[in-house]
């Protein structure tokens, strides 16, 4: 599978390098950003701060986002890209450990497509993985990008 960026959203390195192998392992060559924290995230989506100057018309075809995140979380984070119209149709898949009902509740409410509670165990993470790549990347029709 390649095309689209996915961008993923994890400030823990370990958790990062885990989701990256899951890809490797699943074929899916898609390119990869990694952000690691609220703000940086914002940043990223919206070309300013360290992301000023990357080409804002190249938006990812994926956002998978933890929510326990430093400088701003998840939630945060998703309520922001829902108001902009630029980053308001881009799917979101909350990837976290938190199986808190408040924070499931709320990631939908706030409009995040999907909500996979990240799994322990390596190989049901790869497997989850896997399924996202081709639900997200090669299945789900994304909306034709509009300029605002």
């Amino acid at each position: 599978m390649t095309d689209g960026v996915i961008l993923l959203v994890e400030d823990n390195p370990d958790d990062e390098l885990l989701t990256l192998r899951a890809f490797n392992k699943n074929n899916i060559a898609n390119r990869v950003d990694v952000v690691r924290d609220g703000v940086e995230t914002l940043d990223y989506l919206f070309c300013q701060g360290a992301h000023e100057g990357r080409d804002a018309s190249e938006q990812p075809a994926l956002v998978l986002l933890d929510l326990k995140l430093p400088k701003l979380d998840g939630l945060q984070v998703l309520r922001q890209m829902r108001e902009d119209p630029r980053t308001q149709t881009i799917p979101v898949v909350v990837l976290t450990t938190s199986n808190e009902d408040e924070d499931i509740v709320s990631s939908y409410r706030l409009g995040a497509n999907s909500y996979i509670r990240k799994p322990v165990d390596f190989t049901r993470f790869i497997d989850a993985v896997g399924q996202l790549g081709v639900y997200w990347l090669l299945l789900n029709e994304a909306p034709p990008s509009t300029s605002p």
